[in-house]
């Protein structure tokens, strides 16, 4: 199987032992993306809506690294901390990924990375 890392600045640099994405044939994994401000280092504060707007920055900076838009993204998997934000980060949600949409999963956890409240992990086609 062939393997290509993908890694890019504009995105945060990986805080574990993965990788930002993974491309394989005509699929890219995106890793998680919990709102961590890549120009910092730092995690978003604020609410689960402000979170998932970096969350969705990240995943768009790493889809543009590779001449991509959310329009490739096939598939996505959200996590909340409380699904009581399923709203505010649908809205939010709903600017960067549009119809048509991707298959996507929301799911409630009870904890996430450095205390995100929200995440968010995606499948893309080349």
């Amino acid at each position: 199987m062939n393997k290509e890392v993908i890694s890019t600045d504009k995105a945060p640099a990986a805080v574990g032992p993965y990788s930002q994405a993974i491309k394989t044939g005509n699929l890219i994994f995106l890793s998680g993306q919990v709102p961590i401000d890549p120009a910092t280092g730092k995690l978003v504060e604020g609410d689960a809506a402000a979170q998932a707007i970096q969350c969705c920055k990240n995943v768009l900076a790493i889809l543009e690294s590779q001449g991509l838009t959310t329009a490739n993204v096939v598939k996505t998997t959200v996590f909340i901390t409380d699904i009581k934000t399923f709203g505010a980060v649908n809205e939010v949600y709903q600017q960067y990924f549009s119809a048509p949409c991707p298959a996507r999963s929301c799911v409630e956890v009870s904890a996430l990375p450095l205390g995100a409240k929200v995440e968010i992990e995606s499948i893309a086609t080349v």
